[in-house]
């Protein structure tokens, strides 16, 4: 998803942070930061209760790392503590406009705290979008320089295989993310014609890490085993599988979705997103949504861990801006 300008203002809600679960309450009762907050915090409790060392990665919304969103407020320790790393898009090109520099304020205010939680142990993942191949190169080597792994996209449905070689590839083993040098995200298996020959590709290549959806584009979900297999790089070594789920929309052509919904949306269910048709904001600390994601058993949560994924990707951290 594409990062919201971080010119957006922050409102800074300074009641209670408990969370509530009825949709009718006043909005100003509402600690939308502390919502996304402890939303991150307990689906990694769940996943690693299930499994010691299972991965947690929020995307976007990097303003989360301080208690009060701005750059050197206090770190929000408990947020930082639960996950492992931190996904960023644009952060160098894409901001704008693919394949266009990102405004160079924009990139400093997101280095600010991407670096705190660097700082703080986790290993952080840029996604730019770019195509002409010396912004690839100058993407490659500037996030290296600054201590991330990155992936630089060609194009932003994040639906091919770039033909070249991953950026610093090798064949030693990927134990933690510290260990990786390189990336691929790959959401969308259109170009594909069979879920087999999407699994062949993704096992010809040498990642450290690959993010990619549980379900093949037919809504088929990958299998343990299936899983399984990738986690060998192409020439040797092992890496890490990580699984997208996207938890601060619902979309429309997952798993959970019912058909009544097309016509009566459920009340956590706001406004369809314009740039991403299908995907629909949602009220993320409502207990029914929180059901599906990670609060039972059949929850979209474990199918995850269930089928062998290293961690979760989980995307609209970002989705307390809306609200604010």
């Amino acid at each position: 998803m594409k990062l919201t300008s971080f010119f957006t203002t922050i409102g800074i809600v300074l009641l209670s942070a408990c969370s509530s679960d009825d949709d009718t309450s006043s909005s100003s009762s509402v600690n939308y930061k502390e919502e996304m907050r402890n939303f991150v915090i307990n689906i990694s409790k769940a996943a690693k209760a299930s499994r010691s060392g299972f991965l947690i990665v929020p995307q976007n919304g990097i303003e989360l790392v301080t208690q009060n969103g701005e750059e050197d407020g206090p770190l929000h320790t408990a947020y930082l503590d639960a996950v492992d790393a931190h996904g960023q898009e644009d952060f160098l090109y894409g901001y704008n406009q693919d394949d266009e520099a990102t405004p160079s304020d924009a990139t400093t205010y997101l280095k600010a705290f991407l670096d705190r939680s660097s700082s703080s142990g986790n290993r952080i993942l840029i996604t730019d979008y770019c195509s002409t191949d010396s912004k690839k190169s100058a993407s490659y080597t500037t996030n290296n320089s600054y201590g991330y792994i990155s992936y630089a996209a060609e194009h932003r449905e994040l639906d091919i295989i770039p033909v070249s070689e991953p950026y610093q590839a090798h064949n030693g083993d990927v134990a933690t993310l510290a260990d990786a040098k390189n990336f691929l995200y790959l959401l969308n298996s259109k170009n594909y014609s069979s879920k087999s020959d999407f699994l062949q590709a993704l096992k010809a290549t040498r990642y450290d890490v690959l993010i990619i959806d549980m379900f093949f584009t037919d809504g088929t979900a990958l299998t343990a085993d299936e899983v399984a297999q990738l986690k060998t790089k192409s020439g040797g070594g092992s890496r890490k599988v990580i699984a997208y789920m996207s938890i601060g929309e619902a979309e429309d052509y997952r798993y959970y979705w019912q058909s009544d919904w097309n016509k009566n949306k459920p009340s956590w269910m706001d406004a369809e997103n314009p740039n991403w048709p299908g995907n629909y904001k949602v009220k993320y600390w409502n207990t029914d949504w929180q059901n599906i994601i990670y609060k039972n058993s059949d929850s979209y949560l474990n199918k995850i861990v269930n089928a062998g994924f290293d961690g979760v990707y989980l995307d609209i951290i970002d989705a307390f801006e809306y609200y604010e």
